[in-house]
């Protein structure tokens, strides 16, 4: 950072901003939460050993949105308030879930608050097209992400089970929420328009602890896969460890990020534990983001030496958000504002600046709905013999669609690696 300039006491030269933090981090919803929230922490020790930004030390606000263990959108919404009335917190990252989105917004925007997002992929949070809940009224755009969204990883499975999987006749179940029941519409539409079938399509809701019924009325119509549109803990791991009971043990099992933890089998709360090790095999799942991440050493070495693990799914992203959070700062404390200018400078820094910021993930920048310019799918499976026999997730591909442009209706990302005249061919498996 640069030195520091004359003002107040406290942690810098000018005192101390806060990033606040919202994720679910308790219970089952651990082997989400926690290595996202990890991934905030080490950007903001390192911002800290480097002296800061602009003279002002860096201290996170950090909120549980989980309640009994899964992730409660009222409990959301409540941190968003106490986020919001601490005058020192200028940003926040977070939340994890989409459905928490959707109930955050509406405090956050009339606060003037920054969010950004590691994981949020529901397209509905910012996309008009679909009918984006109105959720920040006249209040000025304040929320961003860096995940791609749903509309764009929905169909990207869809696509990889068609052409690369060979699958044409799926069951598809969702969790009822936000994000699950919009990736599963979105992956049923083109993968129907691929010339697959749905042999039957279930919702379930995430109370649900007996899924046999549901699986043993479908298992006669002979499905050669199925997908799941939720997390590991709203059904989605109960699900494969009970498709073994009714003879569909066997069969490919599809999900998006919300499958795709990539913890290792063990971790508490992670698909693998949840599913058990021998039933989470031939499982894939997408992650909204890049693998192959600029330099995946120095953060992978980083991560590893702060907190003793590799990195989640989503601590790249968040370490991302914090980053942008970070270099707005920067950009917005040339003038000595106090906190409540700063909230306002680095929300319309990063939301409204057409800005792009050098992150982790590499350069990205928003578009007008606050979605992000980088559009990538990153596909991983499960190994019953990775991580010395627990089982885990190893890398397949990833494959750009920021190229081709979104189209609506389901159909974003027509030409992904598999296609002819599609984008540029995924990187092949490095792990």
């Amino acid at each position: 950072g640069a030195s520091p300039t004359q003002g107040g006491g406290g942690g810098g030269a000018r005192g101390t901003v806060t990033i606040g933090v919202d994720l679910p981090l308790s219970g089952g919803e651990q082997a989400n939460g926690v290595p996202t929230r990890q991934g905030i922490e080490l950007a903001v020790q390192e911002a800290n050993a480097n002296g800061g930004i602009n003279g002002y030390q860096i201290a996170l606000n950090v909120q549980d949105d989980a309640v009994n263990g899964k992730h409660d959108p009222q409990q959301g919404a409540s941190n968003a308030q106490t986020l919001s009335a601490d005058p020192s917190v200028v940003a926040m990252v977070g939340p994890f879930n989409s459905n928490v989105a959707q109930a955050q917004i509406p405090v956050t925007s009339e606060a003037g608050l920054l969010q950004c997002s590691p994981s949020n992929t529901n397209p509905g949070l910012t996309k008009p097209e679909f009918g984006a809940l109105d959720l920040r009224g006249d209040n000025p755009i304040n929320y961003v992400r860096v995940a791609t969204t749903d509309d764009i990883q929905g169909p990207a499975m869809a696509q990889y089970a068609y052409n690369e999987l060979n699958l044409r006749n799926l069951y598809v179940m969702d969790d009822t929420e936000t994000f699950g029941k919009g990736v599963a519409d979105t992956f049923q539409q083109e993968f129907e328009r691929l010339g697959g079938q749905i042999v039957k399509r279930d919702s379930a809701p995430p109370t649900t602890t007996d899924y046999t019924p549901l699986l043993t009325a479908v298992a006669g119509q002979r499905p050669d896969g199925m997908y799941f549109g939720g997390t590991q803990v709203t059904g989605g791991g109960l699900v494969r460890k009970q498709m073994a009971q009714v003879g569909l043990g066997q069969i490919p099992y599809l999900g998006p990020d919300g499958i795709a933890d990539l913890q290792p089998g063990g971790a508490e709360g992670g698909f693998i534990t949840l599913a058990g090790r021998e039933a989470a095999a031939n499982t894939y799942g997408t992650i909204a983001a890049i693998h192959d991440i600029p330099n995946p050493e120095r953060f992978g070495q980083a991560f590893q030496a702060a907190f003793g693990k590799p990195p989640g799914a989503y601590s790249a992203p968040a370490y991302a958000c914090t980053q942008v959070i970070l270099q707005a700062l920067q950009a917005v404390t040339g003038q000595n504002a106090d906190t409540q200018g700063l909230r306002e400078a680095v929300r319309a820094h990063v939301a409204e600046g057409g800005n792009t910021f050098e992150t982790v993930l590499g350069t990205i920048g928003f578009d007008q709905n606050g979605d992000s310019t980088q559009k990538i799918i990153s596909f991983y499976r499960t190994d019953p013999n990775a991580e010395g026999g627990k089982g885990g997730w190893v890398f397949v591909e990833q494959q750009d669609f920021g190229q081709t442009g979104g189209g609506g209706g389901g159909g974003g990302g027509e030409s992904p690696a598999t296609s002819p005249g599609g984008s540029p061919a995924a990187s092949p498996a490095s792990t």
